[in-house]
């Protein structure tokens, strides 16, 4: 039996989405007007939203059924919150039975949402860490817990901001989210197609041709995005075709666009929201977290021109002059737009402001001058729903995932068994700290797949950031360490995200196209590991500039090194062991060892272009 469809859906998400829109303006324009009633309304909101999508996609009475009853119980639940908010705020309120009820209902709803927005896994993870908390008393052996009371749970994750509306909901809902606007702005402004544009003719000429621009165009625009899907999807459908009819593999094309596409959420100076909350939860400046992640950026990308390139080497492709591309004035002047609503962002946060009133400023740049460019865009009915239902869904999505992060963190807290993992991995490691970087590598890579970029740094960086911290490394490499796992997860086999929704467009298999984005992105799985043992690659983090070079040049060398590995020239196979070893010698050994193997890496890749020009 199904639900018959009613206009009222539409209508309901616009209406709710708008509401969504006006507070995140407000909040970053005039600040927080009150936290409970932020956190808290956004969450419903949020919620709801979330729920209406889900009526829209599965109209059968089951599903109509489990939805009334998940909107319940999270009505239920704020409404209880915001009867006691005062009390809250002030530390003194007391749980009554009801409470205890209603909260409870109100963090199953957060665990359906989360199912709904996102899928299966963050929803499994936030459902068994509350069974945990509920039942953690009978599990066996290290992850035993003192027992906790339901009320003392309750307390934790639902009446107080320590859980579900603690921190990371704080951040999202009074930082992060008017970036989600801008986002949706320049899509409506359709400024994300002229990067893609700009990026094609930029690197027409290369012989690599559009794979290159992708790469440029992704980089680009994911450092807004907050989600590397939303990346692919974005700008892959105009991407990968072109990439194909270059000559290059389905598979290929759609590893380009995941990987270019994932590595946007490390790029300064938006980092998909990420740069705010490692800020907020690091206590390190925001500009300092941008510098620090700036160079590992270039980085992973200059690996990525490099591997394509490489593989570009051995394909009959076609096109090579590079696209024919004519520019008018006003495509020109809309990139413009972006660059100058990108520097406004940035010059207000080194003034000082807010990230939130920062965030403004570059929306407010982007609106008046993109709709002085385009004043017909200001008429268009469609695109200006489009946009509104956007904002509000991203928002919605991020804002539900971050409550589902609020249970993890509140048990994990209250049972101090993050604190004994990071132990256990010490204990396994045995103090080494490349096994211990190995472990955690690892294991960030299989608590990020699934996930999106935000959640997946939260819980990551709670469970396994103490034991990087145990030996002696710093808390922005740590936190920067588990970031870059967390978002290569997007890539990685088996739960590979953004290759999966890239596949699908290109028209090949997932499961190999993952492979093949991981195999284009094995630079970035390395970088992580060199700025540990490079620490000066890092900028703004203490080093001199003398050591920072250093660093960078070694780990520049390794990461070309490496590239060129993934894709050796036929028969020049053995060259890629010997590129290895040499990676590994410029990064992991002392200085004297590196200078030596950044000889030995100049000199073979000056052998290798030789070579190449004579078998021209």
């Amino acid at each position: 039996m199904t639900v018959k469809p009613s206009n009222s859906i539409p209508i309901a998400t616009t209406l709710l989405s708008g509401a969504m829109l006006s507070v995140i303006v407000y909040v970053a324009l005039f600040g927080v007007f009150s936290d409970s009633y932020l956190r808290v309304g956004m969450l419903m909101a949020g919620g709801l939203l979330i729920l209406l999508a889900s009526a829209k996609t599965d109209r059968s009475l089951a599903n109509a059924l489990a939805l009334g009853l998940t909107g319940c119980g999270l009505l239920a639940g704020g409404y209880q919150y915001f009867k006691a908010a005062e009390e809250i705020e002030t530390g003194l309120y007391f749980l009554g039975t009801m409470d205890i009820w209603l909260g409870m209902a109100g963090l199953l709803a957060v665990v359906e949402m989360t199912r709904r927005a996102v899928g299966l896994v963050m929803a499994c993870v936030a459902g068994v860490v509350l069974m945990y908390g509920l039942f953690g008393h009978v599990a066996p052996g290290f992850l035993r817990h003192a027992g906790i009371s339901v009320d003392e749970l309750m307390t934790v994750l639902w009446f107080s901001f320590d859980g579900v509306f603690g921190r990371p909901m704080a951040t999202v809902v009074s930082t992060v989210l008017i970036f989600i606007v801008f986002g949706a702005l320049l899509e409506l402004l359709t400024i994300d197609k002229v990067l893609v544009r700009l990026a094609m003719a930029a690197t027409g000429r290369l012989r690599s041709g559009p794979a290159a621009a992708a790469t440029v165009a992704s980089g680009l625009f994911g450092t807004i995005s907050g989600s590397a899907v939303a990346n692919v999807v974005g700008t892959g459908v105009i991407t990968i075709p072109l990439i194909k009819k270059h000559g290059f593999s389905a598979r290929f094309a759609a590893a380009v666009e995941a990987a270019a596409s994932s590595g946007g959420q490390i790029t300064p100076p938006i980092m998909g929201a990420v740069a705010f909350i490692m800020a907020d939860v690091t206590n390190v400046p925001y500009l300092t977290i941008c510098a620090a992640a700036a160079m590992p950026a270039l980085l992973y990308y200059s690996g990525l021109f490099v591997a394509i390139s490489s593989a570009a080497r051995g394909m009959s492709l076609t096109g090579n002059d590079g696209p024919k591309i004519a520019f008018s004035t006003r495509e020109l002047a809309q990139a413009a737009v972006f660059a100058i609503a990108l520097a406004g962002i940035v010059v207000m946060m080194v003034g000082g402001a807010s990230p939130a009133y920062a965030g403004f400023v570059g929306v407010a740049l982007a609106a008046v001058l993109g709709f002085a460019l385009r004043p017909e865009l200001l008429f268009e009915r469609a695109g200006w729903l489009k946009f509104i239902r956007s904002t509000g869904q991203i928002s919605a999505q991020l804002v539900v995932i971050v409550g589902a992060v609020g249970i993890v963190i509140g048990v994990l807290n209250l049972t101090g068994v993050g604190l004994r993992f990071a132990s256990l991995l010490s204990t396994l490691a045995d103090q080494q700290l490349i096994l211990s970087l190995a472990l955690m590598a690892v294991a960030c890579l299989l608590l990020g797949m699934g996930m999106p970029t935000v959640p997946a740094y939260l819980i990551i960086v709670l469970v396994m950031g103490p034991s990087l911290q145990k030996l002696g490394v710093s808390i922005v490499h740590t936190h920067m360490f588990v970031l870059y796992f967390g978002v290569l997860s997007a890539i990685t086999p088996p739960v590979a995200l953004a290759a999966f929704a890239a596949a699908p467009i290109a028209g090949s298999k997932p499961m190999m196209t993952a492979l093949e984005a991981s195999r284009l992105a094995l630079p970035g799985f390395v970088i992580p590991f060199a700025f540990i043992y490079q620490p000066a690659l890092l900028l703004g983090t203490g080093y001199g500039v003398g050591e920072s070079l250093q660093s960078i040049l070694f780990v520049l060398l390794a990461t070309i090194l490496i590239s060129r590995a993934c894709y050796p020239r036929r028969g020049k196979g053995y060259m890629a062991p010997i590129g290895l070893g040499l990676a590994v010698a410029l990064i992991f050994f002392g200085p004297t060892v590196s200078w030596l193997a950044a000889v030995a890496a100049v000199v073979l890749m000056y052998v290798d272009r030789l070579d190449l020009k004579n078998a021209q």
